[in-house]
């Protein structure tokens, strides 16, 4: 049985763009998820990186233009914590990584954006080096996987750079 799905023609190999995704938050286990993500990135053909930042709602506001300011605040932070990483990621490795920034609950928002995807090749995750591995993690680990159209890789959160760079 085996045998006879192993076995057959190779399919002709297309040329197509082959993306990893990688959530930058800013935590530790994010830092070393980006580095293996950006490295794999480099050495897969046509392989290209992006970088996924969520916005999470804000509180209930009185005043809109409080709330408006601070979104307007918000997508400035994170558009600048973006350009830092891809700017550091091109010196490091020589992808140029495209930018997502979504607002709501990250994990509902990253899945709704790897649904639209066709080019994906697969979603990169640090898990946290002490206690919980994070609610990502957790939730791109559950039976929620099943509804992915992409691998999902869990990088340890207690990698060094160097553990990563002898990976790449």
């Amino acid at each position: 049985m085996i045998k006879d799905e192993i076995r057959g023609p190779i399919r002709p190999i297309k040329k197509r763009l082959r993306k990893l995704l990688v959530v930058v938050d800013g935590s530790p286990e994010s830092k070393i998820a980006i580095r293996f993500a950006a490295a794999r990135a480099a050495h897969i053909t046509g392989g290209g990186l992006v970088l996924f930042h969520c916005i999470r709602p804000g509180e209930f506001q009185h005043w809109v233009a409080v709330a408006d300011r601070m979104r307007e605040e918000a997508y400035e932070a994170a558009q600048q914590l973006l350009r830092d990483v891809a700017e550091n990621l091109n010196n490091y490795c020589g992808v140029t990584p495209d930018i997502e920034i979504t607002e709501g609950e990250p994990k509902d928002e990253l899945k709704k954006y790897m649904m639209a995807q066709s080019d994906l090749f697969g979603l990169v995750l640090g898990a946290g080096s002490e206690g919980d591995p994070g609610p990502l993690v957790d939730y791109f680990s559950s039976p929620a996987v099943s509804e992915l159209s992409c691998p999902v890789i869990i990088v340890p959160g207690n990698m060094t750079y160097e553990q990563v760079d002898s990976m790449a």
